[in-house]
Parts: C-alpha cells; structure tokens; sequence
C-alpha cells in the first residue's frame, strides 16, 4: 500500500505537494505583479497556425515590407521569443497575405448581407509611383446596431480617368459584391463623371433598384465645391498671399534661419507657442492655417526684416517681402477662410453622419456670404461678390440641389421642414423658393410611399373609414360604427411622416453634442417606416474624403523601395489594412517651439 501510494499521481501524498507548490508559485506571482513585473501565464499552448495568421496581420496592418520576414534580427527575436515557431519565408508570407485578404472579404460579405440594404458610395481615381491608375470604391451604411460603417470594397486598378470606364468598374465591383441596391454614389465635379453616373443610372433601374426614379443618385462632393468657391475668392489677393508664403518658406529652408526668427519672436515678447507651416499651394486650407499663424507672428517678420540683409535679398527674387497692405489683405481674408475650413472639417468626416448636416452649412455659408457682400469694406465686399458668383453656380438654382440632402435634414428631429422651408424662403426668389418648396414636398411623400410598399399616388394617406350598414353589430359592440355614422365624423388615419412633422422638434442646444444616429434608434419603434428611410438617407457620404484617404494608405504601400508591387497585391493590402483596423487620420496644423527643440536634440522620445 505505501509503494502503491508513494507512486500513484493521485495520491495524498502528491496532492498535498502539488497544493503547496501551488501556493508558492502563487505568492510568487502575486510579489512580481505588486513589484511592478507582470508575469506570464503558467501554460500557453503554441499554435503555429494562429501565430503565423498573426504574424501576417501585423505586416499588412503596420505595412512592413515583405523582405523583412527574412531578416536577421527579426528572426533572431522570433526565435526567442517562442524557438518553436517556424518563421514564413517572403513567399509563404505573400501566399498568406491573399488568403486572408479573401476570407475578410468573405467575412464583409456575409456582415454586407445582413446589415446593409441600400449602400451608398464614394468613388475617386488615384495615379501611383508606377504610373498605373487606380480606382477607390467605398461603401457607406448604418448597420443594425445603427452605427455607421466605412468599408472599402475595391482598390483596383483601370485603364483610365474617364466617366465610362469609372461607371463600369464600379458596376463590374457592385456584381462581384452582390450590392445592387445603391442608394447614392458621391463623385468629385469632374465634367467626365456626368456621363458615368448615367450610365450607371441606366443600369441600377435595369435592376429596379433605384427610388425616386434615380434622380438624386448624384452627389457632388461638397469639400471640391468648396475650393472652388475659395479659390475664385482668393484671385485678388494671390500676390499678398505669395509674398507671405515666400517669408515663411525662407524661415523654414535651415535651422539657422528658424533661429534667427525665433530669436526676433522673443525679441517681440509674442506669447503664441505655435510655429508658422508653410502650406501647399493646391491646398487652400493649408494656406488659412499659415496665414492664421503668419498673422501672429507679423511683429517677428517685420524685426527680420530690419535685422536680416538676406531675408530680404532673397525674397525681393520673388515677389518682395510682405507689405504691410498683404497683412491687412490677410487680416481680412481669415474670417473668409475660417468659414470655409471650418465647414470642411465638417463635412468631410467618414466616421460621423454629414448628409444632415450638408445643407445646414450651404445655408450657413450663403447667408454670410451676403451679409459680407453689404459690408463697408470695399475689399471685402468685392471678395464677397465673387465668391457669390461661385455659390450660386452650384447652389443658388433650385434644379440644381439635390433632394435628397434637404430630406436628411428634415430627418433631423432638430430641424425638420420648417426650418428648411425657411431657409429656402431667405436664399431664393419667390418662384424659386415654391418651386424647389413643392419639389420637397413631393418627393418627401414618394419616398415615403416608397418605402410603405405603396405605388406612387396609388392612395391617399388619409383613409376615411368605409361603413356598411349590413355589417353585424357583433364586431362592434361598442358602437363606434353607430357613433360615427351617426356623428358624421371621419376617422383620419395619420401617417408616420405627418406625425413625425408635428411633433415639436428637439431643443437645440449649442455646447450638446447631438447624436442623430441614436435618436433613430431610440424612436424607430415609433417610425419604423421614417426610421428604415433614416438609416439610408443619413448615411449618404457628402465628400469623397473617405475614397481619397485610401490614397494615402496607397502611397505608402507603394513607396519607391516596394514599386514593383502587383496591382492585385497593392488590392488585397488597402483592402485587408481597411478590414482589420478601418483607418484614423490625424491632422497636425502647427507645431510647437519647445516640442521642435526636444525632437532637433534628439530629446524627445
């Protein structure tokens, strides 16, 4: 019995040992997590396949170039890190990277299949270090859950810029993704995307998928829009702005000129902790934000003027050193481009619902625009004038606005058609304000029918109740049909949209965050119909931002050290990086002194 026991891996005698090793180890742990050491599990069960998917993420997400899997060092940490693990060679690690591009696209499949019903889309074209153009098409929706989705579905390569080439591919893209119900497809004003888009109108009613007869399946990116508007603005003042860009540049070109300036800011006493940037010509809202910090800083520029022999040799090369005419030109102009930037940042969100808030920002901007047009001021009255001219090129014709946009704000319990009718009212001529007033209002009803299941005009929405004198009183024992036979009155059946419309709007409250999303889900119990219309119209994309965006992940896949990438592969890693992470852009305005001094001694980390 004793040797039985003594060797027996259940006995006592084990046990009793196990649980104080246990309990050692135990207290072991627990002084190295209070010592500050997290410490690791006491089993871990190796897995070569699940490591190697990973492994395969993090090179498509961090964008690693393949050939790194092959070096040294990285193996060497691999090695330690688990010596099991067998590392892929750059072959095997391409072979992995398609096979998991086709099982998340598989995956956004089937998630497309039961959240999405009508899409909207964002497409644009891009030309890469190789010389081959490339077509972006994005898919915006708000699932079940009602949140809104980004997801890229194509980053393929064409033959071409033009309307007809980008209207069939994203119809070839559309069947390989089994989307044939597009609710909006948002595009920049390129002449050439006109006939696209109607072709592909063509098309979707081919495959009776599109409402209100396809007409407002166009949307104009707002963002593109807006720089023309600015930059027509801008004409009178490019010399003033090219003079100040010329002074910045010569601050940024060494480290010694960017001393001597800063120098001469200290010299000033100026308190502003932020450093000029110099924008990009193309970008007018780079040229706001080195305008709004050259303005800060024009004491500073004026010392350097007086103290720096070169600064001003080298910018009388150019168009000569800033006036002081340019500092008040640029005075002036910023409430003009703080409008239009702020607006931008705005509307060009992915992440966040814009439709709703498109047309709130051209009724915003048409109204300053003419209190600017009767300003004193000669200079900004005729800067006012012509950015009018632009306007109303785009917005000031009742033909051409689209619908749609003045629906997702009547969608917005905030607002709803008061307030859009009264703004049609201020920006519009009488015949024009009913007219584009009437086109609202019809439209409003169709779709609304629409999505009832109701032809158009087959019925009224409001029903009188039909009565018959033979009907047996046994379904009526209270005798409402007597009541009403006898009173003369209707029952008048409301519909969700006209309840809706009554109803007072919510309070607008300046300094709140409005979440529109969740209103409808909180209230589409109430208006299945206006709530199932709500999640399409609300997810409606007014720039083609989110497009662009995957231009950058674009460039940096294919930088000059990975050219000879193929454009199936360039596909599957935009794709696959969109799947497993989405994308988060941050914008960085200016920089700051202390910041740029740590980062110049190598002291920040």
């Amino acid at each position: 019995m004793k040797t039985h026991l003594m060797r027996c891996d259940e006995g006592p005698n084990k046990r009793l040992k196990r649980q104080r090793s246990n309990s050692s180890s135990s207290q072991t742990v627990e002084g190295q997590v209070s010592g500050g050491v997290r410490s690791s599990p006491s089993y871990f069960k190796f897995d070569q396949e699940i490591c190697q998917k990973e492994l395969v993420k993090m090179f498509v997400v961090a964008e690693l170039p393949f050939r790194f899997v092959e070096n040294e060092s990285f193996i060497k940490f691999l090695s330690v890190l688990q010596p099991r693990f067998s590392v892929p060679s750059r072959s095997t690690l391409t072979r992995h990277i398609f096979i998991l591009f086709n099982e998340e696209r598989e995956n956004l499949k089937k998630f497309l299949s039961m959240h999405c019903g009508r899409v909207c889309l964002t497409t644009d074209t891009w030309t890469s270090i190789q010389n081959l153009t490339y077509m972006s098409l994005t898919a915006h929706f708000v699932d079940n859950n009602w949140k809104l989705q980004k997801k890229i579905l194509n980053f393929r390569q064409i033959m071409g810029h033009s309307g007809e080439i980008m209207a069939k591919n994203v119809e070839i893209c559309l069947n390989e993704w089994d989307l044939n119900r597009v609710f909006s497809l948002t595009v920049d004003n390129a002449s050439s995307n006109d006939l696209g888009i109607q072709y592909l109108k063509k098309r979707l009613m081919s495959w009776h998928s599109v409402l209100l007869k396809g007409e407002y399946i166009h949307m104009r990116c707002c963002a593109h829009i807006l720089c023309l508007i600015v930059k027509d603005g801008l004409k009178e003042v490019d010399d003033s702005i090219l003079r100040i860009r010329g002074a910045v540049k010569y601050i940024r070109s060494s480290p010694s000129r960017l001393a001597r300036f800063k120098a001469c800011a200290e010299q000033e006493k100026i308190t502003y902790k932020g450093l000029v940037c110099l924008d990009v010509e193309t970008r007018w809202n780079s040229t706001y934000l080195m305008l709004e910090a050259a303005l800060k800083y024009k004491k500073a520029f004026d010392l350097l003027e007086m103290q720096d022999n070169k600064y001003v040799e080298d910018l009388h090369k150019g168009k000569g050193v800033p006036l002081e005419s340019d500092w008040n030109d640029a005075r002036l102009l910023l409430p003009f481009l703080k409008m239009f930037y702020d607006a931008t940042i705005r509307i060009s969100g992915s992440y966040h619902v814009t439709s709703n808030i498109y047309m709130k920002e051209v009724f915003a901007i048409g109204r300053k625009i003419r209190k600017y047009q009767e300003n004193n001021d000669i200079f900004i009255r005729s800067m006012a004038t012509r950015m009018r001219t632009k306007y109303d090129k785009y917005w000031g014709r009742a033909n051409g606005i689209n619908i749609l946009l003045l629906i997702a704000v009547v969608l917005d319990p905030r607002c709803k058609l008061e307030y859009v009718n009264h703004f049609i009212d201020y920006l519009f001529d009488d015949d024009q304000a009913n007219e584009l007033k009437l086109k609202l209002s019809s439209s409003l009803r169709s779709l609304y029918e629409q999505y009832q299941g109701i032809e158009e005009g087959s019925q009224s929405n409001h029903q009188v109740v039909q009565l018959d004198d033979d009907d047996d009183d046994d379904d009526d024992i209270h005798g409402m049909s007597f009541y009403l036979q006898t009173t003369g009155r209707r029952f008048d059946a409301k519909s969700e949209l006209d309840k809706y419309l009554k109803e007072d709007c919510e309070p607008f409250i300046k300094s709140v965050e409005f979440d529109i999303l969740n209103w409808w889900k909180v209230n589409s119990t109430r208006f299945p119909i206006l709530g199932s219309i709500a999640r399409e119209v609300l997810a409606i994309p007014v720039s083609t931002v989110a497009s662009e965006s995957s231009f950058s992940t674009g460039g940096r896949v294919l930088d000059p050290y990975r050219s000879s990438l193929t454009p199936r592969m360039v596909e599957a890693l935009v794709c696959t990086q969109d799947w497993l992470k989405g994308s988060s852009f941050f914008v960085f305005t200016n920089e700051d002194f202390e910041e740029l001094e740590k980062l110049e001694h190598g002291k920040l980390i």
